[in-house]
């Protein structure tokens, strides 16, 4: 739903869903919460990495394919 809502561009709407579904430990969410961080959609770019690196490592912790791929895990 939330790849669907960024698609339009409502990247409010996407963030929020994204949010709820990183805290129920979705790691597509955290995925696409670290891209957020990354692009500053929505939110201030995260100029420290700090909030990035956060939600990318949890999609890597937890298998996400791509998220490993850019960590080199």
């Amino acid at each position: 739903m939330g790849v669907k809502i960024c698609g339009e561009g409502d990247y409010d709407g996407a963030f929020k869903y994204y949010t709820k579904a990183a805290a129920l430990g979705n790691i597509s969410a955290h995925f696409n919460l670290s891209l957020m961080y990354r692009n500053g959609q929505c939110i201030k770019k995260d100029e420290k990495k700090e909030i990035y690196k956060f939600h990318l490592e949890e999609a890597a912790i937890r298998g996400h394919p791509i998220a490993r791929n850019n960590l080199a895990c």
